[in-house]
């Protein structure tokens, strides 16, 4: 009697494991081709090699992978933002406007209420699966970068800005752009 109720916990134990194993594969491989998430953002060739240059390649990469990837380098380039809009600040010297547009940028995107704070939510809703918390929190990190290269306030023309600092944006806002299609497709789970 002992014997048959060990194996039938056992056998119990292994169909339970298997559901959980299937349930969670299935979830963590939805693959598409590059570009068909390429072809739904703005600037489809930089997207075409941004997710190529992935270690290990996108070609059969899922959805999930491809998203954390994404996050984690728009957490790397908003960290490098930081850094150089704190040397742009101790470099304005005298020049009063530089110095209030590069303050005005680093609140923009350095602190938790910035970009910064706003990739890390994006990561929580990403991890949580909450792909409609995802498409919020990122949409938050460009519009926050938007209001420090270009203004809050369209009559403003935006400071004339010579440093890399607009480049560094740009290529935020285009990694940005890939992780809300790539939350757009795991929305259609």
């Amino acid at each position: 009697m002992a014997y048959y109720f060990s194996l039938r916990v056992s056998l119990i134990s292994c169909l339970l494991l298997t559901f959980l194993l299937f349930s969670e594969s299935t979830f963590a491989l939805k693959v598409l081709d590059v570009n068909i998430i390429c072809k739904e953002v703005e600037n489809t060739l930089f997207c075409s090699k941004f997710l190529n240059s992935k270690p290990g390649g996108a070609k059969g990469a899922d959805l999930v992978s491809l998203g954390n990837y994404t996050i984690e380098v728009v957490f790397g380039n908003i960290t490098n933002t930081i850094k150089l809009i704190k040397s742009l600040i101790a470099h304005s010297g005298n020049d009063p406007k530089a110095q209030s547009h590069y303050k005005e940028c680093l609140a923009l995107i350095g602190g938790e209420s910035g970009s910064f704070g706003d990739i890390i939510d994006t990561q929580k809703h990403f991890e949580a699966r909450d792909y409609y918390g995802v498409s919020t929190s990122a949409s938050s990190v460009i519009a926050n970068i938007e209001y420090c290269i270009s203004g809050e306030d369209p009559e403003d023309p935006p400071y004339p800005d010579k440093s890399n600092l607009p480049r560094y944006a740009r290529f935020i806002e285009q990694v940005v752009d890939i992780i809300l299609v790539i939350s757009n497709f795991l929305k259609q789970e």
